[in-house]
């Protein structure tokens, strides 16, 4: 069996930022949506989709831009993978290799 190639990148996985944006804004822009159309009234498709849009793109804005900072102060979505320890296990294969020939 091919062993499965991985991507090192350097620096912030914004595929990570891009799905744990959604999650969040889902699970927290959602309700937030939600209490404060009590407040307004809201007599059309239109009107809500409106106001879905007018409260729910500074909350996915924000949550954005927290989600990339944390990301790239703690490394975030490396998928939790020293990098020492991954080139070490690598020579340690190399090595097990050489050493059947």
């Amino acid at each position: 069996m091919q062993p499965v190639e991985r991507a090192d990148y350097e620096g912030v996985d914004y595929g990570w930022v891009m799905q744990t944006t959604f999650v969040v804004t889902i699970l927290v822009g959602a309700p937030v949506v939600a209490v404060l159309s009590g407040f307004v009234p809201l007599e059309t498709w239109g009107a809500r989709a409106a106001f879905a849009v007018r409260v729910g793109a500074p909350i996915w804005f924000l949550t954005a831009v927290v989600v990339a900072l944390y990301a790239k102060r703690t490394e975030a979505g490396d998928g939790g993978a020293d990098r020492a320890t991954e080139t070490g296990s690598e020579t340690a294969d190399a090595d097990r290799d050489d050493a059947g020939d």
